[in-house]
């Protein structure tokens, strides 16, 4: 109701806690509370409760205009109930390719962890465990343990593997900053995906293992004029200012603002994206941060020079080659980015009677 407003949730189970700031609505049926869901996300509802919005440096909407806000209902509830189904089916199968992202992800990550983290391999090498008691133990083959060295040495990060290295990012990449144009100077800003996509944090707090969309666009004019830089695919990007340590991996061509900072790898550089990813997804900003009384951050000097591991060749291209992990996280997630983008068409045209279930169902068979 204050700040961000109008953005609705669902909870299927009466809450036994209360949010500031957030109006919690009881209906009286299951049906009608998930129909309630799906009309205040419709484009009308929306524009709805923009209008009858208030303040200037902060938007909230009145308790009572949330009491008098006028819900359309359908009066058919077989048909009521039809809508909320073909809705709710797309928006499960949304929130099982979230779940089962997630659970490749854990994977991929458990993976860099006992390699570049607890380096597991490395000390039960050194611990004179057996090559055949390690591959079990921690599922590797034998030629990928031979890659492993069997001793580790003092570094400015602590021990690390022999013959691995701690560079800082700007010595293994170009780091890039991102830039906002004016934002009174509207005719820079676009919702037009033709332009170029443009980052905010929002979008990476949005985002998963990768970015695919973004809420806004610069034309190619307002990346000229003040020379935003172009952010190439495959790219990882980190926040560094108000909210820390967000990461993504781009999908596309994108630009970003300069909360955001990316890396392009130098061609030398040992590790891909993938490695990149899960080290600073895992990264200890703390450390870095000054705490003032408005928000944490890192100044780009700092991001900088975080200090990176750097395995041997060897080990970063096996790690790599776990990537299919990373290739079916970014198909999952664009079959979601499709199925979102069809809810958000249906869902205005299903409640307001334009179209039928029927209809709605050929449309889901089609985009299966």
């Amino acid at each position: 109701m204050i700040g961000t407003v109008g953005e609705p949730c669902l909870i299927k189970e009466e809450p036994n806690f209360a949010i500031k700031n957030i109006g919690l609505f009881k209906s009286k049926n299951e049906l009608e509370g998930k129909w309630l869901y799906y009309y205040l996300r419709s484009p009308n509802a929306q524009q709805l409760i923009r209008e009858q919005s208030r303040g200037t440096t902060q938007q909230y909407i009145p308790l009572g205009a949330l009491r008098e806000f006028p819900v359309r209902m359908h009066t058919d509830k077989n048909e009521m109930r039809a809508i909320v189904e073909v809705l709710g089916t797309l928006d499960d199968k949304i929130e099982l390719n979230r779940r089962m992202n997630e659970t490749l992800e854990a994977i991929a990550r458990a993976i860099f962890k006992s390699w570049f983290v607890d380096f597991d391999p490395v000390r039960a090498k050194a611990g004179g465990e057996s090559p055949e008691s390690i591959c079990h133990r921690l599922s590797l083959t034998p030629d990928l343990l031979a890659l492993f060295p069997d001793r580790l040495v003092d570094s400015e990060l602590g021990e690390i593997p022999e013959g691995w290295e701690a560079k800082p990012l700007d010595k293994i990449s170009t780091v890039g900053i991102g830039k906002t144009p004016p934002r009174k100077e509207h005719q820079w800003f676009s919702e037009n995906p033709s332009d170029v996509p443009w980052i905010s944090i929002r979008d990476l707090g949005e985002a998963g293992v990768f970015i695919l969309r973004t809420s806004e666009f610069l034309t190619a004019e307002a990346v000229e004029k003040f020379r935003v830089k172009r952010i190439p695919s495959d790219t990882v990007v980190l926040s560094f200012k108000l909210t820390m340590g967000r990461v993504a991996i781009t999908d596309a061509e994108m630009l970003s603002n300069e909360a955001i900072a990316h890396f392009r790898l130098n061609p030398e550089t040992t590790f891909g994206s993938a490695y990149l990813y899960c080290y600073l997804k895992g990264f200890g900003y703390d450390e870095l941060g000054s705490t003032s009384s408005i928000a944490t951050a890192i100044n780009s000097d700092m991001v900088r020079g975080i200090r990176i591991l750097v395995p041997s060749r060897e080990i970063a291209e096996a790690f790599e080659r776990t990537n299919p992990l990373f290739t079916q996280m970014k198909t999952i997630q664009k079959q979601s980015h499709t199925l979102s983008t069809l809810r958000d068409a249906l869902l205005p045209k299903l409640l307001s009677g334009e179209l039928r279930v029927s209809e709605a169902d050929s449309n889901i068979e089609v985009c299966a």
